[in-house]
């Protein structure tokens, strides 16, 4: 019973605070511990999630010392990017996600990352920042950055989450469809029922039940002939999570 509930609720690190609905059995709020930090009086109880414009809602910067409102994001698809300076893995993912945010905005498409600071101070943060094209909530105003964080339930960083133009969550592993997509052709990352298990993606294996077929060859068009045999279950799989309005 341990380990189906450690799996069920994805949980990856300790302490970790989960709170569930009884009724439905869905997850109100997977970063319980941010919610008990910020709300000790309960006063926004049941936590229960609100819509990503109401949560950004305010002020955002630019790292020229500009500043616009949140409101500027509607209409686009949004990139939230929880990254901090003295990541290793953050660094390297930022440079690459420079060139792509350049390249999807060079091909014309409503695309604006928001960058959420998990630095240590306001001199890290405005160094880090001063290396992105992008948005980021104020490194001040703390609340709003610890609210995205619990919207999202993050547990680790760099992580970027990737929204539609209406702020639902299109990919959670914006990440690795990046560092998968360095041309950005498959842009805005729609998640695929099959992928090809590689470097960048295997930390998917850790998200949840997996199956990993193994062929012997590409050569013989094995591989595409295993795609063609599992799509069609992944697909099935995934239509009945998505029914119930839950991550497969």
């Amino acid at each position: 019973l341990q380990l189906k509930l450690w799996n069920k609720y994805r949980v990856s690190n300790i302490p970790s605070l989960i709170f569930i609905d009884a009724s439905t059995g869905k997850v109100v709020c997977r970063n319980g511990l941010l919610v008990i930090r910020d709300d000790p009086e309960g006063l926004e109880f049941p936590w229960g999630p609100k819509p990503f414009s109401e949560v950004v809602a305010g002020p955002l910067l630019r790292n020229n010392g500009q500043t616009l409102d949140s409101s500027a994001l509607e209409g686009s698809h949004v990139g939230v990017y929880f990254s901090a300076h003295w990541c290793p893995p953050c660094r390297s993912l930022t440079r690459v996600l420079v060139e792509s945010y350049r390249k999807i905005k060079e091909a014309g498409q409503k695309f604006e990352i928001l960058f959420v600071s998990a630095d240590r101070s306001e001199d890290s943060f405005k160094q880090y920042f001063s290396e992105m094209p992008w948005v980021a909530v104020p490194y001040s105003d703390e609340a709003r950055r610890s609210r995205l964080n619990r919207l999202y339930g993050i547990q680790g960083i760099p992580t970027l989450i990737v929204l539609d133009s209406k702020g639902d969550v299109i990919t959670r592993q914006g990440r690795v469809e990046v560092l998968n997509d360095i041309e950005c052709r498959e842009f805005p990352w729609h998640p695929k029922p099959v992928l090809e298990l590689t470097d960048s993606n295997a930390v998917q294996l850790n998200e949840g039940p997996c199956l990993v077929l193994f062929v012997d060859s590409e050569d013989d068009g094995e591989s595409e002939a295993a795609k063609q045999l599992i799509q069609p279950i992944a697909e099935k799989i995934i239509a009945k999570y998505k029914a119930k309005e839950e991550e497969a």
